[in-house]
């Protein structure tokens, strides 16, 4: 029965989601207090706990109003409501200390520097004017500062800052913006900048304001800086200033592979990029990623060595006030506009963040160092997506930004770790219906890799409560990422197959619940098959409780092995050799081999010698690199593949024809016809472009007859191999044109980044079946 409108109600409402941290107390006091109610509000370990007493009415308002009008930062996943006694309150609503009862919530991931900051920052006239580390409740960092939870001051980095009485009074203040944000202090109580010069230069050490102008006449005069940011250390060189772009790269051992860059504003990045409305919305989010962006003819004044053959730049904007002092605020001494902001670590090693660490790991890169005394509690990389022309966006790395916000489920998981694979590994820690990534850790490959996925573990687990009983990696023998998995529980790991993990974390970011199978195309360069094979050209009819292997490329020898995978025109000649076709003169991977090259591939070739055989994707679009006479070395990972796709970029809008594949998937009479059109003198953008259309193609073909096999009409495309845009969209059209139901990976990355969400779903329905 309703109550009279006079005759007050009280309710208990429980709020979960991501709400702490966010402003959401202070917004809960706010919106009570305007409507005249009483009661309290309080952070649980499990989200946030209010009472409120008042008018039916006015109640029944408050509590619309809390999920649909949140702070900006925050995520409302849930609300409960319960009726109470009425206690016969009146008129105070107070904001209570935290309880720490066991439980759950969620911590908001880190963010860029907000509008009402950066006002201050440049503001003469107030008291945070320059300050480095200015934040407030909508902005700033939060995983990469925490150290438990629930959050609270005491459990961050910013331990180690008392307040000084300013920002004391704003932090108690529920009407201030930076009531309870954690990271809060100013220039009398915060934390300091150094210039630290390298043992060897000419560098003064500088503190502040000094240390930001010192970095900054250290870039405009073609220095390296390393930047310490909210994550770890950035290397920073003019990314207009060929010889520093190229030293960067000579002490770095970056071999090709390309730079992202800062650029100080939109302005800048509209100098050198084309910039849609979508992409500009994920530029300037407050996540900040780097976004994968057209560069403009010419690079409009970049170096030629920032991103040498790719067919994208990427680009993002300051995200700290750090990087804003750096590029200078208006009367400032001018410096470089475009900064090469790269991860502060030598090549194959994880990130930088502690800084006696980066002193000497850091030695010979970089000149000098711009650092800070607040620790960083967990390394963090920045996080890259390209945006699609429908507007959607695909990360290609999920970390800064992203982590650690979690994702739903479609089944529910037993407390679980998933490891993913040896490349762009990204762990994964899940339990009842939410998984939680980890940042980008990187290539397992050196203990000091193993050592930074031990960290990640710790802090995520800390962060969650997760503690796992299960563990799960990939099935490849030779991972260290399987080995290292065993160590967590003591016990052997549930072991899921490569590309049946690809597609369940695509089925999983859809919201799939594995009842009805899909078709499932994984893409990849390497991926250990059941038949001890090297995968990666799969098409699967796959659920999350096991799958079977439809069709897949035809396999060709892969020569040495993942050893090979850095000599492109190996992989040309032994598909060649594959598809019965001849290694004539004139041929460009021919013509890139030295004569006793060519006669050992080829006795290496007929004997079987360290030759695995492979049908991996990622493998063929090197192969067809360096047979068109694009890329015949990789010096980094996907090289050959990168500069195929930029190739046929410039002639995909003129070209739209396309090869034939065998209808068992073999590529031998696409190759054949790319050797013909060679002798014909095609151009190689063109046979790039033919190449990938072809691949499409073959792609639509055998899922149309998949789905008239098993009546299946729901496509799920994963790998990394669809990172590349032409291949993918083209895919995807049609497939779409053909009625299919098409999942393309969002913000769960397409790579290897993404493999531990399928991993994890797939663990669940394997042990569910034991």
């Amino acid at each position: 029965m309703t109550a009279p409108a006079t005759q007050a109600v009280r309710r208990r409402v429980t709020v979960r989601g991501t709400v702490q941290g966010v402003g959401f107390r202070p917004f809960v006091h706010r919106l009570a207090t305007d409507l005249s109610l009483a009661g309290f509000v309080s952070n649980t370990a499990s989200g946030v706990l209010i009472e409120v007493e008042g008018p039916p009415d006015r109640v029944a308002d408050f509590c619309d109003r809390l999920a649909a009008q949140p702070p900006p930062l925050a995520t409302v996943t849930g609300v409960g409501v319960e009726d109470l006694p009425v206690s016969g309150a009146e008129g105070s609503f107070a904001i209570r200390s935290t309880d720490r009862s066991p439980g759950r919530t969620h911590l908001p991931p880190d963010t860029a520097t907000c509008a009402d900051c950066l006002r201050e920052l440049a503001d003469p006239a107030d008291r945070r004017h320059r300050h480095p580390f200015v934040t407030c409740t909508h902005c700033g960092p939060r995983f990469t500062i925490a150290t438990g939870m629930p959050y609270d001051r005491a459990v961050t980095t910013m331990a180690g800052f008392p307040m000084c009485a300013d920002c004391a009074r704003e932090y108690g203040d529920p009407l201030d913006r930076r009531f309870h944000a954690q990271p809060v202090a100013c220039p009398g109580c915060g934390p300091r900048l150094r210039l630290v010069p390298a043992a060897d230069g000419d560098v003064r050490p500088a503190r502040d304001a000094d240390a930001l102008a010192a970095a900054r006449a250290l870039l405009a005069a073609g220095r390296i800086v390393a930047v310490k940011g909210l994550g770890g250390y950035h290397l920073a060189c003019d990314a207009t200033d060929a010889r520093a772009v190229e030293t960067l790269r000579t002490r770095k051992a970056r071999g090709g592979k390309p730079f992202a860059v800062m650029c100080a504003d939109l302005d800048t990045v509209r100098r050198i990029a084309v910039l849609s409305t979508p992409e500009l919305a994920a530029l300037t989010s407050p996540r900040r990623p780097i976004v994968l962006l057209r560069r403009r003819a010419g690079q409009a004044g970049l170096a030629a060595g920032v991103c040498p053959g790719s067919p994208h730049l990427g680009v993002m904007l300051p995200y700290t006030p750090v990087h804003t002092l750096l590029f200078g605020l208006p009367g400032d001494p001018p410096g470089p506009r475009v900064l090469v902001m790269t991860s502060g670590n030598r090549s194959g090693e994880p990130i930088v963040t502690d800084d006696d660490e980066a002193l000497t790991r850091l030695a010979g890169l970089a000149d000098a160092w711009l650092a800070h005394d607040r620790p960083i509690a967990s390394p963090c990389d920045d996080s890259l997506l390209r945006v699609r022309p429908d507007g959607t966006e695909q990360v290609l790395r999920r970390s800064r930004g992203y982590v650690p916000r979690p994702l739903r489920l479609p089944v529910p998981v037993r407390p679980a770790l998933a490891v993913g694979g040896d490349l762009k590994n990204a762990l994964c820690l899940g339990e009842g219906d939410q998984a939680w990534f980890g940042p980008h850790i990187g290539d397992m490959g050196d203990l000091t890799t193993l050592e930074a996925a031990r960290r990640a573990e710790a802090h995520l687990r800390c962060l969650t409560g997760v503690t796992p009983e299960v563990v799960v990696a990939d099935r490849h023998p030779g991972y260290h990422s399987a080995r290292w998995a065993a160590r967590p529980t003591g016990r052997a790991p549930v072991l899921v197959q490569h590309h049946h993990a690809h597609i369940a974390s695509a089925m999983a970011e859809h919201g799939l619940d594995g009842t009805a199978p899909v078709i499932g195309v994984a893409f990849d360069g390497t991926g250990y098959g059941d038949d001890g094979t090297v995968w990666g050209g799969e098409i699967l009819l796959a659920g999350y409780s096991g799958f079977r292997r439809y069709a897949h490329l035809a396999p060709a020898p892969l020569p040495g092995g993942d050893a090979g995978v850095a000599h492109p025109r190996r992989l040309a000649l032994a598909r060649l050799w594959a598809a019965g076709l001849p290694w004539d003169a004139g041929l460009p991977c021919v013509e890139a081999c030295p004569p006793d090259e060519l006669a050992l591939l080829s006795r290496q070739l007929e004997r079987g010698l360290a030759c695995v055989a492979t049908s991996s994707m990622g493998r063929l679009f090197d192969a067809v690199s360096s047979l068109v006479g694009v890329c015949h070395r990789a010096e980094y990972e996907a090289q050959a593949a990168l500069e195929l796709e930029a190739a046929a970029a410039s002639a995909w809008d003129a070209e739209t024809s396309a090869y034939a594949f065998a209808g068992d998937f073999d590529p031998a009479p696409v190759l054949s016809a790319l050797v013909a059109d060679l002798r014909r003198g095609t151009p190689a953008p063109v046979l790039a472009a033919r190449f990938h259309r072809s691949v499409a193609r073959a792609v639509a073909e055998i899922c149309r007859r998949a789905r008239r096999d098993t009546g299946l009409a729901t496509v799920a495309l994963s790998g990394g191999v669809f990172a590349n845009a032409l291949l993918e969209e083209e895919c995807a059209r049609l497939l779409d044109d053909d009625g299919f139901v098409v999942l393309r990976h969002g913000e769960v990355p397409p790579n290897d980044g993404g493999l531990a969400l399928g991993q994890l779903v797939v663990a669940a329905h394997l042990r569910q079946e034991e």
